[in-house]
Parts: C-alpha cells; structure tokens; sequence
C-alpha cells in the first residue's frame, strides 16, 4: 500500500475519517493563533500554554527521548495518554482535534507501535508504520467487544503519528 492509497482509505473510512489530537480546550485560542506546536517549538517562541496536557513526568520524558520536537497524533480518539490526562486533571475539557490524513505528506512524519515516550520505543518511517498498524480494527466496524478485537484495538490505539515541529491550521479539520 503507498501512502497517497493509505490516505484515501482514511479519508473514506465508514469510521475515523482523519487522525486526532487531543487537548484541552483553554488552548484553543493559542492554536488558531499559531497552529498546533510541538512543546520544543512552544518553548522556543516562549509560548505560554493554558494547559499542556502532559504531567511533568511525561512533559519531561519527551524532552529526554526527542519526543518534544513532534506533535503528536492518533489513528484513533480515546489515545491511553487523553485518559490519563483527564484523569490526573492536566486536561480539565478535552477538545479532539481532527487533522487531515494528507498531513503524512509532509517531510519527516514518523510513527511509533507506542506509546512514544515510553522507554525502548522507536519512531520509525509512516509507511512502514502503516503497513504494521491494524487498520481493519481501527478503520472498519468490528466487535469491540469481543475479546480478542479488544486486545487488538488495546494494541493498535498506542500507535502515535509524529509530525515535526507543527502542524498547520489548515490540516485542522474542526477549529474555527
């Protein structure tokens, strides 16, 4: 599968027609401001942020590994990192960004089979990523609640879209 075949399979998908980004929505202004910034690239043009979504730990995890240099995407709402933003309070209203899947034409896009910060993973090129991703438990109507579809969504949730640096408003489907 070539990655322009891989986009317009996401773009006509029965469900989760984009990728997405989760945020809170106290950040909305900065991002119709600026676009939607890696932590390094806030940093950077000193930026301050409402609410960064990441505990220090995580805020720093990224930082250690190269992480904060991406933004970062889902295939998929419901990211295990939006749960636990929401359930440690770093995110009070979450807000899911849709982005564009033609944001993976842009140079540099990698991906992770993980969480990206998690110790041992490596980014690697979008078009291998793809080729391993589960795309019929992500993209098509399964029975989630079956067990083993549930292992499989728990497995291909945790895979990340890395964009360098920023992603554009125009790849933001739903900000106005």
């Amino acid at each position: 599968m070539t990655l322009k075949d891989f986009i317009s399979a996401v773009e006509t998908a029965a469900i989760h027609n984009s990728f997405f980004h989760f945020t809170d929505t106290r950040n909305i202004p900065s991002i119709k401001q600026h676009g939607l910034l890696s932590m390094k690239e806030i940093k950077g043009r000193n930026i301050n942020v409402p609410a960064p979504g990441g505990n220090q730990w995580s805020l720093d995890a990224d930082q250690a590994c190269g992480m904060d240099q991406y933004v970062h995407l889902t295939f998929k709402p419901g990211h295990p990192m939006e749960r636990r933003a929401l359930e440690e309070k770093t995110i009070l209203e979450v807000h899911r960004l849709r982005i564009s899947p033609t944001i993976l034409l842009i140079p540099g896009v990698l991906g992770t089979t993980d969480i990206s910060n998690k110790s041992g993973v490596t980014p690697i090129d979008i078009l291998p990523l793809i080729g391993i991703l589960d795309r019929e438990v992500i993209y098509q109507r399964t029975d989630w609640r079956d067990p083993t579809i549930q292992a499989r969504l728990q497995t291909a949730e945790k895979f990340e879209i890395l964009v360098p640096n920023h992603v554009p408003l125009q790849y933001i489907t739903n900000i106005c």
